[in-house]
Formats: structure tokens, C-alpha cells, sequence
């Protein structure tokens, strides 16, 4: 009959047809009969062709055997036993109390907080009076539509409100570098290895009955232990991976960059003079580690590139292009496959490719790399480093000693002594600030102002409970001017600041910026006048003054 699967779709094909015209007993006389002509397995053959229950055919088989007569009996039309849900019509609400208590909230479940085995759920409704076994529950779940779920990653949770902003400013700075000739690297360190003879995850082709025997404990105190830093090339897709044996530290993470620069970097790159790193926002290169900077700049040093950092926002590290061109495939070149040495480990890295040309290099750091290294204030502040108008905590460039930063004092990276002293409401009009030209801002406050004060009037008149008692112009004057009120606004639908903030920059509170954005948002939205957000944030009013002084680097503009 050929193979068990051509069988089986025989089988099933003659059932089909055969079995809808006899009754019970036939049924089960047919089928044992071709369940003995099988011999081995023509019980569970038998059983998944006919979609019956394989003691269905041991039956018929045994009634075959025995040769009495009759031969078994026949049921009536609806003999038999009845189903659970029919002799007990309270079992299935019960059992979807059980399994759906975190859909509905419900807290007095009693099986809220265990695992909601069969076994178990079971237990609970013959404890409410639902006699029940374990399969049955089963079966009544399925049919339900249930079934076993593990747990999906899914949600990010809460993003940074500049995600999408640094995204596309990194995205910029890489396409500069790429269209001038320069380096883009991505950089990221790979989960730690054990190194000895430790299950490693996956599977891989083996013979049957036969896997790799491996120890059944890892100890990490006892095992050798592997950091595996990479370093991926965007342009050539070419990956770097220094396989370090102490600490995951700043200087191993620019040690291994330096590594590559000297063995591989300088040469397929030797016109180049910048160098744009893309790193994770923690980590031993996070943006709040003194150490990646401070070794970042003696190796501007020692190289004379001027080098730019740009971290991809909070929560987004899989995101870095590192992970699905390279630390991908390394895992799944490695899977099922104990890494019982450096070696090993170093060999295994050498042969990882993909179908798209990836090529990796891979040397052993053996260097020690201490931890707790303080860096100084001092330091910090001396090193050649300027940050960029745009999240300069994210965003900065480290420069070598042949091309330091701007020696002005204006356009240093500390904030002037008085930043609000610097500040004024002609500056608070720069078209970098508000999205649109001075002749354009000019425009639109004009066209608002009637109505802005028309709207004033009126809640005055509703706040007096009559006409006003004095001649317009006269009595206490307004914190904010109907222009200065349309220029808050904007500033705030820009998403430069929050309200504190603007609040400092026009001499006023917090509440009375909110009050102005309440009153001339409509008015806005009215006249059809689209505020889109910048891709600038500001704390401070010295990171105003700093992004309106600092002009070495160019951002997109939010117009």
C-alpha cells in the first residue's frame, strides 16, 4: 500500500465512502477487520483514517477474534452515553468561570493565582459539584476554542517621547557619513557564554537517539565565561566580534572598536575621516557612562577621526541593526552546539554567514578589565566633545586633537551663566524655534489676535455677569500679551518645552502658559494652522540658549 501516510489516505478515502451505510456494529467489524489485515499499527492507522477512537477498533479486532455470535450489538439512534454538558448543564459556565477570570477581573477565583492545569481545574469543579475527570476538561476546553498559549512578547510599554525623532535624525547622520566616504559602525555586546561542556540552546541534526551528552548543571562560578563584543560594518556587512574574558566594560567595548579599526577599518576605509558609531542607549557604551567617552576620545586621539555617536532611544536595542545582521545569525550557527572552548567558540564565530554575503572575523581579548573606575567631573568637562542640537545626550561628536571643537566661548558645550538673561522674545522667534519664518509668524498673529481678544471679552463678561464697568484699555493689564500668548502656544505645540519651562522663558507660571494654550488652540485649529512638533527638546533655559548659539551642527528643520 506504500508509505503509512499513502495508506492512511486509502483508508480514509474508503471509509468515506463505506462507512455513512452501515451501522454500529458493521462499523466496527469494517474497520477491525482491516486493522488485523495491517497487522503492527493497523490499530492507530486504522483509527486516524476512520477518526475513531483506536479502543473502537481494538474492539471491533477482539469481537473478530472471538467469533461469537451475535457479534456485538446495535445501538438506536441515540444511545449511548450522554455527553457531560448534557447530564450536567451547569459544568461548562462553571469551567469558563475558572478560565477566564483574568478577562473579566473576576479576584475570588479560586484558581487566579495557580497554574490552571486540567488536573486541577478538574479538582476544583468536583469540589463545586461538577464530577469531572482531567481529559474531559480537556476535550470541553478545545471545543471551546482553547488551547495551550505561552506568554507573547508584544508590548513595548511606554516609548520615549522622542523615539521615532531619534530615528530619523540617526538615520540622517548615517546617510551623511555613508554619501561622504566615512565609516557607520553598529555596536552592541552579545549575551554571555559559558565556556565548558553546558547545554547550549537549540537543535541541531543528529542521529536518532543520539544527542550531545552535556553536564547537567551549569555552574557559572566553575565555567569559563565568554563576552562576546561586535562590531558590524553597515556598508561592507562585514562583522567584527572581540571575544573578551574579564568584565563587560567601557574600555573593552572601545578596545574591541579600536581592534577593528587597526585590522580592518582604516584599511577598507583609508579616505575616511569620520567615524558614526550607533550604539544602545545602556550597556558599557550607554549615553550615562563616563567611561565610553572618555576612551571614545583617546581614540579620536590616536586616530585622528572625528568620532559621532548616536544611541538609539530607551527600549529600542533590538532595534539596532547589529542584532538581525550579525548576532543573529551567530546564534543560529551556534544553536545545539556546546561551546566547550575559546577555540571552539572563536571557530564557530569565523564560519557564520548568510545568504547575503556576511562575513565575521573573531579574536580573543584575554585583557583585564576592571570595574569601578571613577571619572572625574574635571575630566568630563575637559574632554574635546560637543553635543548636538538635538539630544546632545543621545547625539554627540568626540573630536581628535588635530580638529578641536570651536574655541568661542558662545559656542562651548556648557550653558551660558544666564541663560535667560540671553533670551529674549526676538529670539524665541528664530524660525528653528517656531517651525516657520518671522514674515509667517508675523502673519498668523495678526490674524489671531481679534479673535483671541474677542474670546477674553467674553469670558470676562461671563465672569462679571454683565458689561464691563470700565473703558477698554483701562485696569489691570494682562501677564502675557495676545501676541506673546499665540507665541507661547506655538513654542508648546512644538513640543520644544514643557510649560514650566516656558513659564521661565516669558516671565510668567506654569498656569498661565497652560491658560494660553487652552485660549488659542482653537483658534488655531479654526483657521486651519497645522503646529507640527520639532525634533528639538529642551529642559532648561541654558539648552535653549545652547541650541540657538551652537551652530556647527545642521538639524531638520520641524517645518
Amino acid at each position: 500500500m506504500g508509505s503509512p501516510e499513502g495508506a492512511e489516505a486509502v483508508l480514509a478515502a474508503k471509509f468515506k465512502t463505506l462507512l455513512p451505510h452501515l451501522d454500529e456494529r458493521q462499523r466496527r467489524l469494517a474497520i477491525g477487520a482491516e486493522a488485523r489485515s495491517l497487522g503492527h499499527g493497523g490499530i492507530r492507522l486504522v483509527a486516524r483514517a476512520a477518526g475513531v477512537q483506536e479502543g473502537t477498533v481494538s474492539r471491533g479486532v477482539a469481537e473478530l477474534e472471538l467469533g461469537q455470535a451475535p457479534l456485538g450489538r446495535v445501538r438506536r439512534a441515540g444511545g449511548g452515553r450522554k455527553k457531560a454538558t448534557e447530564l450536567d448543564p451547569g459544568l461548562l459556565p462553571a469551567l469558563l468561570a475558572l478560565v477566564e477570570p483574568d478577562e473579566r477581573g473576576d479576584p475570588m477565583s479560586p484558581l487566579r493565582w495557580t497554574t490552571k492545569s486540567t488536573r486541577k481545574l478538574a479538582a476544583e469543579l468536583t469540589r463545586q459539584g461538577h464530577r469531572v475527570s482531567a481529559d474531559t476538561v480537556g476535550n470541553l476546553l478545545r471545543e471551546e476554542g482553547f488551547s495551550l498559549q505561552a506568554n507573547a512578547k508584544t508590548v513595548e510599554g511606554a516609548q520615549h517621547p522622542d523615539r521615532d525623532a531619534q530615528f530619523r535624525y540617526l538615520n540622517e547622520q548615517a546617510r551623511d557619513h555613508r554619501d561622504a566616504g566615512d565609516v557607520v559602525i553598529s555596536v552592541d555586546t552579545k549575551k554571555k557564554e559559558l565556556i565548558g561542556n553546558y547545554k547550549n540552546a537549540g537543535q541541531e541534526w543528529r542521529p536518532a537517539q543520539q544527542p550531545v551528552q552535556v553536564d547537567t548543571h551549569d555552574f557559572p562560578g566553575q565555567a569559563g565565561k565568554a563576552i562576546p563584543y561586535g562590531i558590524y560594518d553597515t556598508a561592507a556587512n562585514t562583522g567584527w566580534v572581540s571575544i573578551g574574558t574579564d568584565h563587560d566594560t567601557a574600555a573593552f567595548a572601545v578596545a574591541s572598536i579600536r581592534r577593528w579599526w587597526q585590522a580592518r577599518g582604516r584599511h577598507d576605509y583609508p579616505q575616511a575621516r569620520r567615524l558614526l558609531i550607533t550604539a544602545d542607549a545602556g550597556g558599557s557604551n550607554g549615553y550615562r557612562t563616563r567611561g565610553w567617552k572618555t576612551h571614545l576620545a583617546d581614540l579620536a586621539r590616536e586616530t585622528d577621526l572625528e568620532i559621532t555617536v548616536c544611541h538609539l532611544p530607551p527600549g529600542t536595542s533590538k532595534w539596532n541593526k547589529i542584532e538581525h545582521r550579525l548576532f543573529s545569525h551567530i546564534t543560529m550557527n551556534w544553536r545545539g552546539r556546546p561551546l566547550t572552548s575559546h577555540e571552539v567558540m572563536l571557530q564557530t564565530l569565523a564560519a557564520t554567514t548568510s545568504r547575503t554575503g556576511l562575513t565575521v572575523h573573531a579574536e580573543l581579548d584575554s585583557g583585564q578589565y576592571p570595574t569601578g573606575i571613577q571619572i572625574s567631573d574635571e575630566a568630563i568637562a575637559a574632554l574635546p566633545i560637543t553635543r548636538h542640537r538635538f539630544h546632545g545626550d543621545w547625539n554627540y561628536t568626540l573630536h581628535p586633537a588635530s580638529h578641536p571643537p570651536h574655541p568661542d566661548p558662545a559656542r562651548q558645550d556648557r550653558p551660558p551663566a544666564d541663560a535667560c538673561a540671553l533670551i529674549t522674545r526676538h529670539t524665541l522667534e528664530h524660525p528653528d524655534l517656531t517651525g516657520m519664518t518671522r514674515q509667517q509668524l508675523s502673519d498668523l498673529t495678526r490674524t489671531l489676535i481679534p479673535g483671541l481678544e474677542e474670546r477674553r471679552e467674553q469670558a470676562r463678561h461671563a465672569a462679571r455677569g454683565g458689561p464691563r464697568r470700565v473703558a477698554r484699555g483701562t485696569g489691570r493689564k494682562p501677564t502675557l500679551t495676545p501676541a506673546d500668548q499665540i507665541l507661547a502656544t506655538i513654542l508648546y505645540l512644538r513640543k520644544l518645552a514643557p510649560q514650566e519651562l516656558l513659564g521661565q522663558l516669558f516671565n510668567t507660571t506654569a498656569m498661565t502658559i497652560s491658560r494660553a494654550v487652552k485660549d488659542v488652540r482653537p483658534l488655531l485649529e479654526s483657521h486651519g494652522a497645522r503646529i507640527p512638533a520639532s525634533t528639538a527638546r529642551f529642559r532648561t533655559p541654558a539648552d535653549v540658549a545652547r541650541f540657538l548659539t551652537l551652530g556647527n551642527i545642521k538639524i531638520k528643520s520641524a517645518c
